[in-house]
């Protein structure tokens, strides 16, 4: 009976929820807040050129196929020598290329970002473009410039689309304990860093998080890595109410994560803000063997997809936070012909395990300074559980 009344009550609260969602779209103009995104996939620009380079006398790991574990071990057969003239050659493919040492990625990258930052200047005086076109180029090659700061870890970059970026805060290679950050909607390279709700992007949130690590435990050594390497959605549209693009992200996380540990690096903790939720959702039970997570934090989430811990298919610690003030709250938790995000992570049914965040402010509050997330938060990442409210 306790089953059928489970079903009666899911059944319910589907045909309130698709209600609901009619309401609201009728009430304001259907999707029109939110734009279609075309989802990036597959390696980046380059790729031809990588696999017809026999230079070394052996065929390269293939960068759509070669799972992390292999492509570490191609790496560790060569001479420093032969991993610089890779990344000399291909930098887009050696800056992108899960399993890849560390800090020869950095060193592609930083390659990578100059070659671009060279073409948007170019197209920023190219008589062809328009006004708007030489101001897009501009704005382009200022972001380049940038990431190209000394001190910064460029882990990765795609131009393609709105621009892909996956930035590291700490020395990765010593860590003792690190975190990976998977943002939510309207993310991207424009928008990974900004001075306006600076708490709301990646890097912001990678910089608080690695200040509380530092505070809390300044003998140890830790790094957070701020990953935008999916398409995310713009605005509140389809794209948001569904998981396309986070079915089309889910493998890029799972690669990165899995080239992490083939890499050496210790099992992060993985915080999947808003629908960065749906990714960590769909991309952990794609690990298997090949990545391993210590924890999984979803904060401020609408649904992962899944309809409780069990179905995510991992050993890893799985937390889940939500403030009061969050209006993300007020979405119904339920999936319906491909809209909407299943069950809610903060719901005690769902089987996460509760972190506290009542001193969080709305939808993007989670790691701001002071507040008891953050504090909570860190805790995790350095295994201090028992800190944890």
């Amino acid at each position: 009976m306790s089953v059928l009344r489970t079903v009666a009550r899911r059944s319910k609260r589907t045909l309130i929820a698709a209600a609901l969602a009619v309401t609201v779209a009728a009430g304001t103009g259907g999707w029109a807040a939110g734009s279609a995104q075309t989802a990036v996939t597959g390696p980046p620009p380059g790729a031809a050129a990588w696999r017809a380079d026999h230079s070394l006398g052996m065929g390269l790991p293939d960068p759509a196929t070669a799972r992390p574990a292999a492509v570490a071990r191609f790496f560790a057969a060569l001479t420093d020598a032969q991993q610089q003239a890779l990344a000399v050659r291909h930098p887009l493919t050696v800056g992108n290329l899960d399993g890849a040492p560390i800090a020869l990625r950095y060193t592609a990258n930083s390659l990578a970002l100059k070659a671009e930052r060279a073409r948007q200047l170019a197209r920023a005086t190219d008589p062809a473009g328009t006004l708007q076109d030489h101001q897009q180029a501009r704005k382009a090659a200022d972001r380049c410039a940038a990431l190209l700061k000394p001190g910064r870890r460029i882990l990765a970059f795609d131009p393609r689309g709105r621009g892909q970026v996956a930035e590291v805060y700490g020395d990765l290679t010593t860590a003792e304990h690190t975190a990976v950050i998977v943002p939510g909607s309207d993310i991207d390279l424009g928008s990974f860093d900004r001075a306006k709700d600076p708490y709301g992007t990646p890097a912001g949130m990678a910089r608080s998080l690695r200040t509380q690590l530092t505070a809390d435990a300044p003998g140890t050594r830790t790094a957070v890595i701020a990953w935008v390497g999916y398409t995310t959605p713009v605005g509140l549209g389809p794209d948001a109410a569904t998981g396309r693009l986070a079915e089309a992200g889910a493998p890029r996380l799972a690669r990165l994560l899995s080239g992490l540990t083939a890499t050496g690096v210790p099992a992060p903790a993985v915080l999947c803000h808003s629908y960065g939720s749906v990714v960590c959702g769909l991309a952990v039970p794609q690990l298997g063997g090949q990545g391993r997570i210590a924890d999984l934090i979803v904060f401020g989430s609408p649904g992962m997809r899944r309809d409780d811990v069990a179905e995510l298919h991992t050993s890893a610690r799985v937390w889940a936070a939500r403030d009061a003030s969050d209006w993300i709250g007020d979405i119904p938790n339920v999936e319906l012909l491909g809209l909407g995000h299943g069950e809610d992570p903060t719901d005690p049914a769902f089987g996460a395990r509760h972190v506290s965040a009542t001193r969080a402010e709305g939808h993007t509050g989670y790691l701001a300074p002071g507040t008891d997330s953050l504090r909570n938060f860190a805790a995790i990442v350095l295994g201090r559980y028992g800190q944890v409210s």
